[in-house]
């Protein structure tokens, strides 16, 4: 603090003071410019009369004078923390050694480690390219009946009609949008989305050139390597009229809002061709940029800064943010701590919960950036760069609050609230500990121990069905009766080779040709016998046969005698007595559980559990579902697609078989779930599982 009867140090001569706009509850402001950084300060009514009274050298002295002269209550105390207020802005003359060594210290807490440049500036750095405010001002008188009324009722009009007729075409330009997402598409996007960013950046330049203000520089910022233009228009802060200023704000939205309008009338107008292609990309691309990316408030876009004039709140994250914080606090431990300022009840719950949006939006975004490098870099870089990000964006401002609870330890420990939000941190702590429950839940079928679908071996003719639905049937006995006119034919034709190749091997003692190939003839005799032996084997085959004991089921109702039947269409199945369980149980559940393990069957529309024990665990994942039913498309719950008329799995699954004891089945199977004792595993064991599992396949080990 300065002493009451220090001298006042000087005001740097370059300074200047703008009338600024009135505050909520009438009070007028001024705002206070510092042209070499081309920064701006808001200054109070007391600071103004201060700053107005500045040359009389003493704070008591100012004090006084202000008290006598108008209606403010100011003390030497208020001008000394002006004093800081202008020393920490660096808007004093160096003045002493005292001085120096204060612009030493903020120089030094200002430089950063290589690293630490590095990590703030690869996300986002600007590079000013040009000093448009000559060029703007010759622009100015050709362009200034865009924001005519004419203009804007145009406007008005060409996206009324350019609406009503994109709505009776709706199926079109949706096939259009559709149809964009190829590499020429994305070109053209691009091409579009740079020339609607070079009209939203000359609709900020122009607005504020036309209210006369300057326009120092305008260039291109990179956000993670990607270019995106910018204009430096915070001479708008000069303005106290805050429409102007909102003006300047959503001129570039409005901008592009304009020309979205008008592009999307030339689609609804133009002919099929290049020039409604163009058209088209032009409305796409600016109506997605305008209404998604620079209406956000939550980035330091156009809609931040419209935000913060409609709401008459310069720096309006960082004091959200205080907000947020102190709520914080109260809400955990009731510290009674004045807040960081006085806001109007509704207004400071409306800034809690936009400051509270904005962390979200910015953890969602700061982890897709991450992803995003990851991917951009080689695999080892990109999980250091992803742990660097989390570490500095998403831990470090956790840290940094949690240091300031361990300054308020001693309130924090006598407040009653605190024991409270204790005791529900220790709960949350426990839950997420605690393996509270080691139940192993996955989809699964109530099916026949045995069961067995029987085809056709082949294109076949059916000749008899020798069994009935339901009816039990031994090992072995005879269920269908098929034929095959090809291995008839076959049958036939082989014997008549036999016999020919067997006459000929019988006369090569009396004939030559024969005694000269007798040895090739003995061998083709062999492959001939063989062939017809295959033959026989498949003529067996065409008797279906019982392969285990069981239940007749499934006979198909479209059987008839003396049809043809395909290899691929099942004609019925036997299902033993007993009964088993298939579950598919997912990866990460699959070290928790055993063979041997108890377990419980609950069939869907079924209140009875049925008990079962884990018989056996495979060991590979599945590659296909060997019952469909219990698939998504089936009204399983198995997400599945269709991959070669088989279907696969999205995530890797393990066949689990569980016996049912004392269970007999006659062919009914039943879809439910399965429920498996397991080893019990926590939420942070899971969490930190899935974690692990994603570094170890992603570092390639």
């Amino acid at each position: 603090m300065v002493p009451a009867a220090a001298i006042l140090p000087p005001l740097r001569q370059e300074l200047t003071v703008h009338p600024g706009p009135r505050g909520a509850d009438g009070a007028p402001s001024w705002t206070l410019h510092d042209p070499l950084r081309n920064q701006f300060f808001r200054l109070s009514w007391p600071a103004f009369e201060m700053l107005s009274r500045w040359h009389l050298g003493q704070p008591e002295a100012v004090a006084e004078t202000i008290r006598h002269e108008t209606t403010l209550e100011v003390e030497a105390e208020d001008v000394a923390e002006m004093v800081d207020f202008l020393a920490r802005g660096q808007l004093l003359q160096p003045a002493g050694p005292d001085y120096t060594r204060h612009l030493l210290s903020v120089a030094r807490a200002s430089r950063t480690s290589w690293a630490e440049w590095l990590l703030h500036h690869y996300l986002f750095f600007r590079v000013p390219l040009v000093q448009p405010d000559r060029v703007l001002g010759v622009l100015l008188p050709w362009t200034r009946w865009l924001g005519g009324t004419a203009f804007r009722l145009a406007t008005l009009a060409a996206l009324a009609v350019g609406l009503l007729l994109v709505g009776r075409q709706w199926s079109v330009f949706a096939t259009t949008l559709v149809d964009q997402f190829s590499i020429t598409g994305l070109a053209a996007f691009g091409v579009a989305l740079g020339l609607a960013k070079v009209i939203h950046e000359l609709g900020h330049a122009l607005t504020a050139k036309s209210f006369g203000l300057r326009v120092p520089t305008m260039g291109v910022a990179f956000l993670v390597l990607m270019p995106v233009l910018y204009t430096d228009v915070n001479e708008a802060w000069k303005l106290p009229d805050r429409r102007r200023r909102l003006l300047i704000g959503g001129a570039g939205v409005l901008s592009e809002l304009a020309l979205a309008a008008w592009a999307t009338l030339a689609w609804a107008l133009l002919p099929d061709g290049t020039g409604r292609q163009m058209a088209f990309t032009l409305a796409a691309t600016t109506w997605i940029s305008s209404l998604l990316i620079n209406l956000s408030p939550f980035m330091r876009f156009d809609g931040y800064f419209l935000m913060a004039d409609a709401l008459d709140m310069p720096n309006l994250h960082n004091r959200a943010f205080a907000l947020a914080r102190w709520r914080l606090r109260e809400v955990l431990f009731g510290l009674g701590e004045p807040a960081p300022e006085h806001v109007p009840p509704g207004r400071r719950s409306l800034l809690v919960a936009f400051a509270w949006a904005v962390w979200i939006y910015r953890l969602g975004l700061f982890l897709g950036i991450a992803v995003l490098v990851y991917h951009f870099f080689i695999k080892v870089v990109g999980i250091l760069l992803f742990a660097v990000e989390i570490g500095w964006f998403v831990i470090k401002p956790i840290a940094a609050e949690i240091k300031e609870w361990r300054q308020r330890l001693p309130a924090i420990g006598a407040s009653r609230r605190s024991r409270w939000s204790l005791g529900l941190a220790v709960l949350g702590l426990l839950i997420a500990l605690v393996p509270w429950n080691g139940r192993v839940s996955a989809p699964a079928m109530l099916k026949a121990a045995g069961h067995v679908v029987l085809y056709p071996p082949g294109p076949a003719l059916l000749a008899s069905v020798e069994a009935r639905e339901g009816t039990w049937v031994e090992a072995g006995s005879v269920l269908a009766v098929l034929e095959s006119p090809e291995i008839d034919y076959r049958l036939v034709q082989t014997a008549r080779r036999m016999g020919v190749l067997k006459y000929e091997l019988s006369s090569v003692g009396f004939e030559d040709s024969f005694r000269d190939r007798s040895q090739a003839i003995a061998r083709e005799l062999e492959a001939a016998a063989a062939e017809h032996a295959a033959a026989l084997r498949d003529k067996a085959r065409l008797t279906l046969r019982a392969p285990i004991a069981g239940w007749v089921a499934d006979i198909s109702p479209l059987l008839l005698n003396g049809q043809w039947l395909s290899p691929r269409e099942a004609l019925m199945a036997v299902r033993g007595p007993g009964a088993v369980i298939e579950a598919y149980v997912a990866e990460d559940d699959l070290p928790r559980i055993r063979p041997g393990g108890s377990a419980s069957f609950l069939a869907e529309g079924s209140r009875a559990a049925l008990a079962a024990t884990i018989a056996e665990i495979d060991r590979t994942a599945v590659r296909g579902l060997s019952d469909p039913a219990l698939a998504t498309a089936y009204g399983g719950g198995v997400p599945a697609r269709f991959v070669d008329k088989a279907l696969v799995p999205d995530a890797a699954l393990y066949r689990v078989r569980l016996a049912v004891p004392g269970t007999a089945s006659e062919g009914v199977m039943l879809r439910g779930e399965v429920h498996l004792d397991g080893e019990g595993r926590s939420l942070a064991q899971r969490l930190f599982r899935a974690a692990a599992t994603v570094v170890i396949r992603e570092w390639g080990v």
